[in-house]
């Protein structure tokens, strides 16, 4: 299988097996499917979540070069059964890494669907999730260099982007980008408009 799966911190998968065995957590959680799951769920395939902060500006101010990136936390997806049913988020705190939330919806399915893809692709890649606040974005992140600290790193330019669904307006779900190609992209939609100086 190319991918390489980073193992997460120990204290991560820890706190959110610990959620998922307390029913308060469970029952608390805007999510109906683990609810209603009934059987034994099992965090799996975790990925480290990095924000690309401020993109524009940091585009601009690097000289073209792609902006460093921060980690952010890391997401296991659920599985129940044959399926996968939600995802958790777990989060840094000054004691360690501590659960964050449980959570469903169209970026669950996303994730899942663009793993499947990436598993095809025939280079080995290290996945990530890397977010882009200011667009409203999720994109797998397939990065290359597979022995990487999965919470260090710049994306490289012949590094992959896959958008999840919903993708911005304009942009393609699911469909791989070099990084050289999609960053200036995004950058482009963050640029200020040009307003036209009176003659």
């Amino acid at each position: 299988m190319p991918l390489h799966v980073s193992t997460a911190p120990a204290a991560a998968l820890r706190s959110v097996i610990a959620a998922l065995g307390s029913p308060t957590a469970v029952h608390e959680a805007h999510t109906p499917a683990l609810r209603a799951f009934e059987g034994p769920l099992t965090p799996e395939l975790p990925l480290p979540v990095h924000v690309l902060d401020r993109l524009n500006l940091s585009h601009r101010a690097s000289g073209g070069r792609p902006p460093r990136t921060r980690l952010t936390g890391w997401r296991f997806l659920i599985r129940g059964g044959d399926r996968y049913v939600a995802a958790a988020d777990t989060r840094l705190t000054p004691d360690g890494w501590a659960f964050s939330h449980f959570f469903e919806g169209p970026y669950v399915a996303a994730t899942e669907r663009a793993l499947r893809q990436a598993e095809s692709v025939g280079a080995p890649y290290q996945p990530r999730l890397l977010s882009v606040p200011e667009l409203y974005m999720l994109t797998l992140w397939l990065h290359g260099a597979v022995g990487a600290d999965p919470a260090a790193g710049l994306p490289a330019a012949a590094d992959l982007l896959v958008p999840l669904a919903p993708a911005p307006p304009g942009i393609a779900a699911y469909r791989p980008h070099p990084v050289s190609e999609l960053l200036p992209v995004l950058t482009h939609r963050l640029a200020p408009p040009v307003l036209a100086t009176p003659a």
